[in-house]
């Protein structure tokens, strides 16, 4: 099959307006990779979200804190599920208080912390977020259809490398 090829003009081949569509010709190879890996993502994401809404009624917020405590079955404190979730507390509270009306999460004291909650899938929850979880799979794979497996292999090395680099101390600059 033959694969589409796109360019890295202002505006790709194929009419999407997306955060590459503000780049011109003179803009740096630098960013044009960061928007080129920025319209991918948020392509993915807006895709995966609307699936999640259609297919199970759910946001991917309330599906990414299933899938943190899918990975914790013993439960996670909330200012833990916020921090793994790069989210405020705020939010983990009224994301948790609407799965905790669906009988898909509990919230438990924490033993000796009278101000601290353990949040847990409900069985419920874990029957319910296995049948999200498998779906979504199978969206991630089709989402990357596009590459073959040597070139998600080889877009996995190069990105594992970039992020090596990110987080080594010598990226920091003043």
């Amino acid at each position: 099959m033959a694969r589409k090829q796109t360019t890295l003009a202002a505006f790709p081949d194929d009419g999407v307006l997306d955060v590459e569509s503000r780049l011109t010709d003179d803009n740096h190879a630098s960013l044009k990779l960061w928007l080129r890996m920025l319209s991918c993502t948020t392509l993915i994401e807006t895709e995966i979200r609307s699936r999640l809404r259609r297919e199970f009624g759910i946001t991917l917020p309330r599906f990414d804190l299933m899938a943190q405590l899918d990975r914790h079955p013993g439960g996670l404190r909330m200012g833990d599920l916020s921090k793994r979730m790069m989210v405020t507390g705020g939010n983990v509270t009224g994301i948790v208080n609407l799965l905790e009306q669906e009988d898909l999460v509990v919230r438990d004291p924490v033993p000796g912390d009278g101000r601290a909650y353990s949040v847990k899938l409900t069985p419920a929850g874990r029957r319910v977020f296995k049948r999200m979880a498998t779906a979504h799979e199978g969206w991630i794979e089709e989402l990357m259809g596009a590459l073959t497996g040597t070139e998600r292999t080889a877009l996995m090395e190069l990105l594992s490398t970039m992020k090596r680099g990110l987080n080594s101390p010598e990226q920091v600059q003043d």
